[in-house]
């Protein structure tokens, strides 16, 4: 048997190194009982080395594509044509050609072919090159079959191949080409099925294009094809659409377009039957590998004929149920302000979390958490409760939640139990709800203090102990300290301590709204609040960059500081030592902050410090010395000149004493505890920054044992996998590298806000009100206007924004409020009144907008942008 040529029977999935993912993908079809696959085989990547990559002056033109850029369409264009060239000309050894022709004579000499490309990076389950090489149709003869094969081996290197790759950081000579050859069907309808509706990701739908002729002419937008959509034996929708034309094979060689008789323009292209016979082909072969699947068919003399299948790539992923029962999930990443993938151990921590929270374990999807929110949509008090506080944390996830529910035979067939809607851990709802009231009662401007110096105590405490603990006992340490944070998270006082300051908000809002018709009046009250952290957290690094900017020569060091070296190159210079005093006190109360930093695994300030330099230069840049105080006093004289002024206008209504009294009572409520909303969460994170300090030095010794590579490798261990590693000492690394190649795919898919088990997604949508047309709805979330324009940023670390620009982001974490000092407005794609991003544009009175729909997409970085807070929505504005 020869290395150069393989049959469709010799072929099965473990040969795809071999034959490329179309030829791996045939070889399995081709073994699936009642699957028809015309008859063929592949010329293997073995043929494209000896051939190709092995011809010497072709090779120097492969290593010259290294130096190209993606948008360099002229120079990919010319150096590409010339590699294309070299190759089409290669002559094909013997022992190569007669392998081919031996192998067509097994399917007929003389018949027609389709000759395809099939790389070893296209129709895989992570990516899909489908389409990026060339595929030649009706063609006939050994002469002509070795021809296109060199054909399809130059298209390896067409324009947009070679763009893509540069793009996607694909190395040219990674990706090898083999060749399928197969003998053609001459169908009377052809098309594309998918096994999942592509449309709304439903994994119970098949949804089925079909056309007259070859199917070349709906895949390439010459003819509109007929859509049928199946579910379960029953066809639940049909588009039946004019076709003028088709594709058909000539007796020459070419592909003749032909006019479709006027009687036959308008007929269904598949019979009802046959909609319903292919639909259970296709759930047949799905079933064969495991996973949703796009199949090329086509039907000739009442046959169906398959002619490829590939994995459908865009699908996301749906949390595995542990029943039969309909589930409805809600992403959890965004209640919290991340929806990034998170790498397994980040995964565990938050797991560990829940699990000493005594919560029902969440479902993990896409390397991100869903939270099965069935029994909560199927109790009447908890789903009042549940849709009314995710209101407040992303409005849009409420709403599709509520789109579930219209569905209704879905929704009857939602799985019934236990919400946890009401788990407050120990304890209880009662003993914060006890908490509440005496709060709100007494008022006491002591509490908050108190709860913090009481966790930092503890802090204290456990930077002593983890000292002194490694090895095994370090793992045991960690996971029992999780009792410890738990407890201060959920402690009934802290709680009810966070709710009374939102309480408040929404009281003062919903009341002052009321009766003097004023919107979001907590907005500008909350300004200056006290003990915000993550206010404080902005703040503080303007007085960094006071402190720096004295001395010249460090300003112009930072903007080159690298991370090994950030203090030693610092201390070198004049004022070095203020500026590090400076910087490490502020690392001291913040470092264990980052961008996403949720997850365990992302870096932390404390960790790379550079992170913080874009920040202080912006800071130096926009403002002048003093910054931080004066945005204090103004905040606080702003609040307090609101106070008095609504106070006054509800003396003067009837009953205005009496309405007055309460209303200032909730504005010193709200002062007193809406800045602790936010203290939970970096106690959370203090923790994290000491654990990760003891677990990266753990990671260390591994390295040295030569049991990985660099220490974040443990990043794709569970918590309980890197003990066992550390206890045992061995390690496959293979589940190293598959995760961190699951990982890069799971950072490429977006997460849907809701996705029920049958796969299908909700994003929500609601009514945009008296928003102006072409103007983008959201939620108002701080009050105001502002003009200016529009700085899209999608990392932090890339963020590069001038004073009186409006952050335009996908969501915001506290690690942002740093950034929140330098802008005008603040527009998200997720969050509600009560995320992060939204108290702390309240409390530097920015006016913001969220819940804005693929906001970073549809507004250009730079574009002049107005930003109305109060109603809720951002318009598009001319260029002056």
């Amino acid at each position: 048997m020869s290395a150069y040529v393989l049959g469709f029977d010799g072929i099965d999935k473990t040969q795809l190194p071999l034959v490329g993912g179309k030829g791996a993908n045939l070889g399995e079809l081709h073994r699936i009982d009642g699957v028809r696959v015309p008859g063929g085989f592949c010329v293997t990547t073995a043929a494209y080395r000896a051939v190709v990559t092995g011809d010497d002056a072709v090779s120097r033109l492969i290593d010259g594509l290294s130096g190209l850029r993606a948008d360099d369409r002229d120079g990919i264009a010319e150096a590409a044509a010339r590699l294309r060239a070299a190759i089409e000309n290669l002559v094909i050894p013997g022992e190569i050609e007669r392998a081919i022709i031996e192998h067509l004579g097994f399917i007929g000499e003389d018949v027609s072919c389709a000759v395809r490309s099939s790389a070893t990076a296209e129709d895989l389950p992570s990516s899909s090159f489908a389409g990026q090489q060339d595929t030649y149709l009706n063609i006939r003869g050994p002469a002509e079959i070795v021809h296109n094969v060199r054909r399809c081996w130059a298209s390896l290197f067409t324009d947009r191949a070679v763009a893509y790759r540069i793009q996607f950081g694909f190395d040219h000579r990674a990706v090898q080409l083999s060749v399928v050859v197969q003998r053609m069907v001459f169908p009377e309808v052809a098309g594309i099925m998918f096994t999942a509706d592509p449309i709304t990701g439903n994994r119970k739908v098949v949804s089925v294009d079909a056309g007259f002729g070859l199917g070349e002419a709906f895949v390439s937008g010459v003819v509109n094809a007929d859509t049928y959509r199946a579910r379960a034996g029953v066809i639940v929708d049909k588009k039946v659409r004019a076709q003028t034309m088709e594709l058909r094979a000539a007796p020459d060689g070419t592909i003749d377009e032909l006019p479709i008789a006027p009687e036959r323009q308008t007929a269904q292209a598949l019979s009802d039957e046959q909609i319903l016979e292919l639909e259970k082909l296709g759930r047949r072969i799905e079933a064969h590998f495991g996973r949703p699947q796009d199949i090329e068919w086509g039907l000739s003399e009442g046959r169906y004929y398959v002619l490829q299948s590939r994995p459908i790539t865009t699908l996301y992923p749906v949390p595995r149920a542990s029943d039969d029962k309909n589930h409805v999930y809600m992403s959890y990443g965004h209640r919290q302000m991340m929806t990034d993938a998170f790498k397994p151990l980040g995964l565990s921590f938050f797991q560990l979390l829940d699990e000493k929270l005594g919560r029902p374990a969440m479902n993990i999807a896409g390397g991100r958490f869903y939270k099965d929110m069935s029994h909560e949509l199927t109790s009447p008090m908890a789903r009042a409760i549940t849709l009314k506080s995710l209101g407040q944390v992303d409005v849009l996830t409420a709403n599709a939640l509520r789109e579930v529910l219209e569905h209704k035979e879905f929704a009857r067939g939602l799985a019934r139990g236990k919400a946890s809607v009401m788990n407050f851990g120990k304890g209880g709802p009662l003993p914060m709800a006890r908490q509440y009231l005496a709060l709100s009662r007494d008022d006491d401007p002591g509490v908050v203090p108190e709860l913090i110096a009481q966790n930092e105590r503890s802090i204290e405490k456990l930077e002593r102990d983890i000292a002194t603990k490694s090895g095994e006992e370090l793992f045991d340490f960690i996971i029992e300290d999780h009792r410890e944070l738990t407890d201060i998270m959920f402690e009934p006082r802290s709680v009810a301590a966070a709710f009374v300051g939102i309480q408040s908000a929404n009281w003062i809002n919903k009341h002052l709204k009321s009766w003097l018709g004023e919107k979001n009046a907590a907005d500008v009250l909350a300004q200056s609040a006290d003990h915000n952290v993550v206010a404080a957290m902005g703040l503080d690094l303007l007085d960094v960059a006071d402190v720096a900017r004295q001395y010249p020569d460090i300003v112009e060091y930072l903007a080159t500081a690298e991370r090994d070296t950030f203090f030693l190159g610092l201390a070198q210079l004049a004022g070095g030592d203020d500026v590090s005093s400076a910087i490490k006190e502020y690392l001291r109360k913040y470092g264990m902050h980052c961008s996403g930093d949720i997850d365990f695994t992302r870096t932390r300030w404390s960790e790379d410090p550079t992170l913080l330099v874009p920040l202080i230069l912006g800071n130096i840049n926009n403002f002048p010395p003093g910054a931080s105080r004066a945005r204090v006093e103004k905040g606080r004289a702003d609040a307090e000149r609101a106070k008095a002024d609504l106070l006054a206008r509800l003396k003067s209504l009837p009953g205005g004493k009496h309405k007055a009294k309460s209303a200032e009572k909730r504005i010193n409520l709200l002062r007193h505890f809406i800045g602790y909303r936010e203290y939970s969460k970096h106690a959370c994170l203090q923790r994290y920054g000491l654990y990760k300090q003891a677990l990266m030095a753990e990671a260390g010794k591994l390295v040295d044992r030569g049991l990985i590579k660099v220490p974040e490798d443990v990043y794709f261990l569970s918590l309980e996998e890197y003990r066992e590693v550390v206890r045992t000492g061995q390690l496959d690394y293979s589940v190293i590298t598959e995760r961190q190649n699951d990982f890069e795919v799971y950072q490429n898919l977006t997460p849907p806000r809701v996705i029920t088990s049958e796969g299908e997604i909700f994003s929500g949508e609601y009514d945009a009100g008296d928003v102006p047309e072409g103007a983008l709805a959201g939620v108002a979330v701080s009050a105001g206007v502002v003009e200016g324009r529009a700085r899209v940023v999608l990392d932090l670390a890339n963020a590069d924004v001038q004073e009186g620009d409006i952050l335009v982001a996908v969501f915001t974490d506290p690690s942002w409020s740093a950034l929140f000092v330098s802008v005008s407005g603040v527009v998200m794609e997720v969050g509600g009144v009560m995320t992060h991003g939204a108290v702390i544009a309240r409390e530097y009175g920015l006016p913001s907008v969220v819940g804005v729909q693929d906001a970073t997409k549809r507004i250009r970085d730079g574009q002049l942008i107005r930003v109305n807070g109060t109603e809720g929505y951002v318009e598009l504005l001319p260029e002056p």
